[in-house]
């Protein structure tokens, strides 16, 4: 990572009560518990990408929302720009929710379908007091280029914009506010490959012109390979491998990322004339359940390089060259 972390995560941990099952109903007791997040260690610097990767349900969405702020953790750290965010209250949670600003993966239901997107966007500057009433417009039509898009959209509303097109106005709307990082959580998924590129460059362009920081959370590693300084593998609420995007990608320490770039689809396209290739097989077995997290290292029961140890120890975070890190007993 190069520079200053802007922000930094330490051992972040959240739990949530299970929804009630027939078994519980029945016996009766404690309600079982969701361990979400187990000790989750990062950190972004100013105009960096993070990409966090992983299977669904192995948490990175609720390190998004820990982020900022929709949900609380119940242990752990979070400094950005050397505040401590869990104690942030009053004026000094509304600057830190301008500072880092969060796009959703539904561009459906994250705009307002009765405000046009003028009226989405300058309600951000509003809110914020960052223009005065009588430059409200001005900055609006600012917002539309910088996410190109054509003037006439401030009077249009949602419903009457594709999803990519969508997608921009909930990126200009984060961005109306001036934020340092943005955490972006699986913003191109629902969208058309071709589409997908368009916001990716789109992000790109932002990231260099405005010197954002942003949190890019995705499973799709294709996706991931195209934007990302760095890589946080995580896998049942914990980071298994983190590095520069580079390392993980062409030297996986983690056997876990060693599958999943394994069962991912080819990243180049193929030569004129083939078929697209699918990728290897996907991993073995299924994801266990964050109800019942197998101990030692959580993924041994999938893990075809398996010893003993690894069902019994909790692997520690072996450090290679370019602090490339990862937690593997394989690893020595």
């Amino acid at each position: 990572m190069s520079g200053a972390a802007l922000l930094a995560v330490d051992d972040l941990a959240r739990a949530f009560t299970a929804p009630p099952g027939l078994r519980w109903l029945l016996r009766g007791g404690a309600r079982p518990m969701v361990r979400a997040l187990n000790g989750v260690t990062l950190a972004v610097a100013r105009g960096e990408t993070l990409a966090v990767v992983g299977e669904s349900g192995c948490g990175k969405s609720t390190l998004a929302r820990a982020l900022v702020r929709l949900i609380e953790p119940d242990s752990g750290q979070i400094v950005f720009d050397g505040e401590d965010v869990r104690g942030l209250s009053g004026q000094a949670l509304r600057r830190y929710n301008r500072r880092v600003q969060m796009v959703f993966q539904d561009p459906y239901g994250s705009l307002n379908p009765r405000m046009t997107v003028g009226e989405i966007l300058a309600e951000a500057l509003r809110v914020h007091r960052l223009v005065p009433p009588s430059g409200l417009a001005a900055r609006v039509a600012e917002l539309l280029v910088l996410v190109r898009l054509p003037a006439d959209a401030a009077g249009r509303l949602p419903h009457q914009f594709s999803g990519g097109q969508r997608q921009r106005v909930a990126i200009a709307r984060a961005l109306s506010v001036e934020p340092e990082l943005l955490v972006a959580d699986e913003i191109v998924s629902a969208l058309d490959v071709s589409v997908q590129a368009q916001i990716l460059n789109l992000l790109l362009d932002l990231q260099e012109r405005l010197g954002l920081a942003i949190l890019f959370v995705s499973h799709d590693l294709r996706v991931v390979r195209h934007i990302a300084h760095r890589v946080a593998v995580m896998y049942l609420g914990r980071v298994v491998e983190l590095g520069p995007a580079e390392a993980v990608f062409g030297q996986p320490l983690h056997p876990y990322t060693q599958a999943l770039l394994r069962a991912a689809p080819a990243m180049e396209p193929p030569p004129d004339g083939q078929r697209p290739q699918a990728g290897a097989a996907a991993l073995a077995g299924e994801l266990p359940s964050p109800l019942a997290i197998p101990p030692g290292c959580p993924f041994h029961p999938r893990c075809p390089a398996a010893r003993a140890d690894c069902a019994e120890l909790v692997p520690r975070v072996h450090v290679a060259a370019g602090g490339h890190m990862a937690t593997c007993h394989l690893l020595g």
